[in-house]
């Protein structure tokens, strides 16, 4: 046996093969150091998240700590409302509902305040809310479910606060709007002037019914508005129910005209002034809240983000998904 081979170290530039064997060594002394450097760079990378979660936790101990003891006391749960009433935006119907149902199982919850700062939206997701609270009103008569109105609760904010018990208002407020609206465009007089010929073919006398791009149609009119009646009913009597004899009904009540707070607490469309703030101190006696809107609970965001910056350390640490 040639030891010359066998051994690199020894390697004698007469011996055949000699090119191959320093060829070996050199590669398998680089695999070597490219092991050690990973296993240094796993280190250091983990080392850095470990640091990362530790400053974190500091940071969020304070809060989370006040959550959680919040939550273990007696409070008052608060449900957000804010922005469009629609699904798939922050105040959809779902989200809200979970949020009741999630705030009316805690044992410890005083009242529900539902945090409104709305310009309404879809009649449908409104009517989805006011329906729960009532529901959760006849299964918890001893639960209050009061709203608060900051800038604004109309239109669908409105038919969702007029389910609660009380509706509190700052005096500058806009409220009301207690009407439907369908809105759109024609383009018809435009296409026939530039030259335009709308070509549209249809099975169904009235399947491009409200086209923008052809003449208004008397009888899908009627029919369209017909249907708005039928919503606006809805919403007035819904408003009926929730208000009661507290309503000064007038004229323009229930025609989409809004009011000021100060204005809309003369008419019945709210009960008082206050902030959430005051509404839980003077009503519940208590300065404890605990936010149950979904996207809002801390122990939630935490878990969320402290998952997705695990797994992005972790697969980074070990180059998934990609060569190094």
């Amino acid at each position: 046996m040639d030891t010359n081979q066998q051994h690199p170290d020894n390697l004698n530039e007469d011996a055949p093969g000699w090119e191959k064997a320093v060829l070996e060594k050199l590669a398998f002394a680089a695999i070597a150091e490219q092991k050690t450097a990973r296993r240094w760079g796993i280190f250091f990378k983990l080392l850095t998240f470990a640091y990362l979660s530790v400053a974190l936790g500091v940071v969020l101990y304070p809060q989370l700590k006040q959550e959680v003891e919040a939550g273990s006391a007696q409070h008052v749960a608060i449900v957000d409302v804010l922005g469009q009433v629609a699904e798939g935006e922050g105040a959809a119907a779902e989200t809200i509902i979970e949020g009741l149902r999630d705030a009316a199982k805690d044992k410890n919850t005083k009242g529900i305040i539902l945090n409104i700062n709305s310009p309404g939206g879809s009649a449908v997701q409104s009517a989805y809310v006011y329906d729960e609270i009532r529901r959760l009103k006849a299964q918890h008569p001893q639960l209050p479910i009061y709203s608060v109105v900051g800038d604004i609760c109309a239109s669908g904010g409105y038919y969702i606060a007029s389910a609660s018990d009380k509706i509190y208002v700052n005096q500058s407020s806009l409220i009301g709007s207690i009407g439907v609206v369908m809105n759109g465009f024609g383009f018809s007089n435009v296409l026939e002037k530039l030259g335009v010929e709308r070509r549209l073919l249809t099975a169904g006398e009235h399947k491009a019914m409200l086209d923008p791009f052809s003449p208004v149609n008397a009888q899908e009119s009627k029919h369209m508005q017909s249907l708005l009646n039928q919503v606006h009913q809805q919403f007035i009597e819904a408003v009926r129910a929730g208000r009661g004899d507290r309503l000064k009904e007038t004229p323009e009540m229930f025609s989409g005209l809004v009011w000021s707070g100060q204005e809309g607490v003369k008419l019945g469309l709210a009960d008082g002034f206050g902030s959430i703030d005051s509404v839980v101190r003077e009503q519940f006696g208590t300065e404890e809240t605990v936010n149950f809107t979904p996207h809002e609970r801390l122990i939630d965001r935490l878990a969320g983000r402290f998952g997705a910056a695990f797994g992005h350390s972790i697969a980074t640490a070990l180059n998934i998904g990609g060569l190094r």
